[in-house]
């Protein structure tokens, strides 16, 4: 999920390089945080968070095959 999610992202930014993808497990939920440079924050968010929800719904789908929990944070 973690490559999935980096590779998205990746393809959305400018400056790739810079993107970053940490997971942090727990005993139920997987969270999976974000971070890009700050020139291309708003091409991750998207206009009213909308490329975000994509990025969400394409990481739920994915999520339910393996039947496990994620959340995703786009962090400065």
């Amino acid at each position: 999920m973690k490559d999935l999610i980096s590779d998205i992202v990746r393809a959305r930014v400018d400056q790739p390089v810079e993107v970053s993808v940490n997971e942090i497990e727990g005993s139920q939920t997987t969270v999976l945080e974000v971070t890009v440079a700050k020139s291309d924050m708003g091409k991750v968010i998207g206009k009213r968070g909308r490329n975000a929800q994509a990025i969400r719904t394409i990481m739920n789908a994915a999520s339910g095959k393996i039947r496990k929990h994620y959340l995703l944070e786009i962090v400065e």
